[in-house]
């Protein structure tokens, strides 16, 4: 439920700002998809230090009430035919620092809840229920606002709805049996602990390659919230039904790589690799789609590129990594995950907005592929050179588990 309300408030939101800035949509499209991912910049490496100290179970409870209050006062504004640009900022920006704490918290509480031999499993079906309410929301919500009016004002009705939604999560959370969950005991109080994470993971090459891709992948070619946006309304003049409908046909792909996600074994370097740079050359074909129609076919390949890659990096972290640093291990990942987005969002905008919505598309997936094939480069020199001098690569612990894969 959360997670569908989710999805129709990033419909809400990015239809909003198109509303509200006539004339420099992309650009302002840019600066709220930025300022919404700028905390997890900031804010993760503190947030996952923090998830490997506390019950997680009740960190999720804070998280989802401080992501629930920013959605209702943004809704309030917008139907109160109140809300300005500058509101969308500061709230984007609120909700973003919920969800940084919220994150590391959530991906790390996945292996707390399974057996470590149905963690790829749980990952995957993670996904696949996110990827689910994807399916629903974006097209719901487009029907929605379009049913309101399709103004400022029936943004705000969707995004009051998101801001409902998030009951789910705190009444599922407080219903947990809480004896059966396999916490990791908690990270001792003391200087040191973020040093302590960050230097586990430069211990580690296979973590930082997979640091890299999606760094690139995260940064330049996850930028769907603009680009949908752009291609809908600017190159194809459609409405928000149509541009709603295309995150849902997106979802669909995004569904089938996660449920094929969930039936994989065991994630190798070469999943990860391969997954980065056909979602690349995906983002580059969609720029190039002559019609919504071919842009909307193509949607769900892209969709089952983005997030085959995006599951595989996931697991891979959590399945190589320490359970008494996997809360901060799992931070850095969404930081750079995420935090990669306020960096490529308003680059994305700019381009946009200089050269047309396709060259975001264009641009950001040559990126893309360009710093993955980079990253891989360096990464298989460096091991060479480890290999000739004697040297073995650290790499953590598969789950014992795992050895019946």
């Amino acid at each position: 439920m959360s997670n569908t309300g989710t999805w129709m408030q990033r419909v809400a939101q990015d239809w909003l700002v198109l509303e509200l800035a006539a004339g420099s949509g992309a650009t302002a499209l840019g600066i709220t998809t930025g300022l919404q991912f700028l905390p997890f910049l900031l804010l993760t490496p503190f947030a996952g230090l923090v998830a490997d100290r506390m019950p997680k179970h009740r960190l999720l409870q804070l998280t989802n009430i401080g992501m629930a209050l920013p959605a209702a006062v943004l809704g309030v504004l917008a139907v109160t035919g109140r809300a300005e640009v500058w509101h969308v900022y500061v709230l984007a920006l609120v909700l973003g620092a919920a969800s940084a704490f919220d994150a590391p918290a959530r991906q790390s509480f996945v292996s707390e809840l399974v057996d470590p031999g149905d963690l790829t499993n749980a990952v995957g079906l993670n996904s696949a229920s996110f990827n689910a309410a994807r399916l629903v929301g974006p097209g719901l919500a487009g029907v929605l606002i379009a049913a309101f009016g399709g103004g400022a004002v029936a943004t705000g009705w969707v995004i009051l709805l998101n801001a409902v939604s998030y009951a789910a999560p705190v009444w599922s959370l407080r219903h947990l049996d809480t004896s059966r969950i396999d916490a990791a005991a908690p990270v001792n109080r003391g200087p040191g602990a973020i040093r302590e994470g960050v230097a586990y993971v430069r211990a580690r090459p296979d973590l930082l390659l997979v640091l890299s891709l999606v760094f690139f992948a995260g940064t330049f070619g996850l930028n769907f919230q603009i680009t949908s946006a752009l291609m809908a309304t600017e190159v194809y003049g459609k409405g928000p039904e149509e541009f709603g409908l295309l995150g849902t046909v997106l979802a669909i792909g995004s569904l089938t790589g996660s449920l094929l996600a969930a039936r994989r074994a065991l994630v190798r370097h070469r999943l990860v690799v391969g997954a980065a740079l056909a979602f690349g050359a995906t983002v580059v074909l969609a720029g190039l789609m002559p019609s919504y129609l071919t842009f909307a076919l193509l949607a769900p390949v892209t969709g089952l590129t983005a997030l085959t890659f995006i599951t595989s990096a996931n697991t891979y972290m959590q399945l190589h990594t320490d359970a008494g640093v996997r809360g901060r291990v799992m931070a850095l990942y969404m930081m750079i995950f995420m935090g990669g987005t306020p960096i490529g969002a308003p680059i994305i905008g700019w381009i946009g907005e200089e050269y047309g919505a396709r060259w975001t598309l264009i641009g950001g997936g040559t990126l893309t592929i360009v710093g993955v094939a980079v990253s891989a480069a360096v990464h298989l020199r460096l091991d060479r050179a480890r290999r000739e001098r004697g040297e073995v690569a650290t790499e953590g612990p598969v789950p014992a588990a795992s050895a019946a894969f």
